[in-house]
């Protein structure tokens, strides 16, 4: 039985029958002490074991590197679903959709649609980039392989982390503490907007607003589709594009920081790039039709028990004791009519 009495769009799931504000706090301190010790843990294992000799964490190009980063993320996922199940005591295939599951149907439609949006976006930037002298190709390194294979292997799943904790448990507890129904998305959107942008340390404030912006784009299609589905696949297919493309250009490229003059314009592209994609799912949904709200059984008016007596048939008139009722004065002594 799902555990609503009435139907739930996303940000909404925590909202069930034995809804209490201090669950979403529970979960989040669980969340903070699992994680950090995950993290800690998987870091010192990759480096005890030599994948990375150097530990120059800033080199995400760098196979080594990536694969620690992107297995430090991608044990959110389950730190994520832990807090489900012990803090609100439900099913954790409510932090992927409204079903209670991941819809791997809608994947494969919504990553054609990523590609040909951001996609193209991110290479278009990336090439307005070069033309502008900020790096020289170099062509791939011996370790492209390996980069090839760590990103393809780990970076959908990496995203998809991301996506777990902000447009997922973050959002859902933020719309959950408040009452409207209406301004509570919209608040959780602009604060785990805002918290994504800075988790990814930008270093000036055009980097700033072009990652706010993509937050915001992944809590629009969160909404429209009642679930991570759409902004797993933006998340992962930016990622994967960026980094194939890098790593194929070369180290320079890599390092290379954007001429003056190109930040605002590389901006103002992601943006049309990630407005493309959301109106993309916005059109898509009548041939996709996801679902919008979860299942729901409503139990508030429901008595929890029943009376077992019968009522007793009503007395006779006063003075007139009961008998055997009048004969029908249309039927005759002989049976006839």
């Amino acid at each position: 039985m799902p555990p609503f009495d009435r139907p739930q769009p996303y940000e909404r799931l925590m909202r069930a029958r034995d809804w209490a504000w201090w669950r979403p706090v529970l979960g989040l301190l669980l969340f903070t002490v699992l994680y950090a010790v995950a993290a800690v843990l998987i870091v010192v294992a990759v480096l005890f074991t030599g994948v990375v000799p150097e530990a120059n964490l800033l080199d995400l190009v760098d196979p080594g590197v990536l694969l620690m980063t992107n297995l430090s993320l991608i044990v959110a996922i389950p730190i994520v679903w832990a807090c489900w199940a012990v803090a609100h005591g439900m099913r954790p295939g409510w932090s992927s959709s409204v079903t209670g599951r991941l819809r791997w149907r809608l994947l494969r439609p919504l990553t054609w649609r990523a590609v040909l949006t951001l996609g193209v976006g991110v290479l278009v930037t990336i090439g307005i980039s070069l033309t502008a002298e900020s790096g020289a190709i170099t062509g791939p390194d011996s370790s492209y392989v390996w980069l090839l294979l760590v990103v393809l292997l780990t970076t959908p799943l990496q995203s998809a982390a991301e996506e777990y904790v902000f447009r997922g448990y973050l959002t859902q507890a933020l719309t959950a503490w408040i009452r409207s129904e209406k301004a509570g998305p919209v608040v959780a959107a602009l604060v785990t907007a805002t918290m994504f942008s800075a988790a990814h340390a930008p270093p000036d404030v055009l980097t700033f607003l072009d990652r706010f912006a993509f937050g915001l784009a992944a809590s629009w299609v969160t909404a429209l589709t009642g679930g991570l589905e759409a902004a797993i696949v933006l998340h992962a297919v930016n990622n994967v594009v960026v980094f194939l493309t890098v790593g194929l250009l070369g180290d320079e490229v890599a390092t290379a920081v954007p001429p003056a003059g190109i930040g605002l314009l590389v901006t103002l592209l992601d943006l049309v790039a990630m407005g493309a994609y959301v109106w993309l799912v916005a059109r898509s949904r009548a041939v996709l039709r996801p679902e919008l709200v979860s299942p729901a059984v409503d139990l508030r008016g429901t008595p929890t028990w029943q009376p077992t007596w019968v009522p007793a048939p009503p007395l006779p008139p006063f003075g007139r004791a009961p008998g055997p009722p009048a004969p029908d004065p249309r039927w005759s002594r002989q049976g006839g009519a």
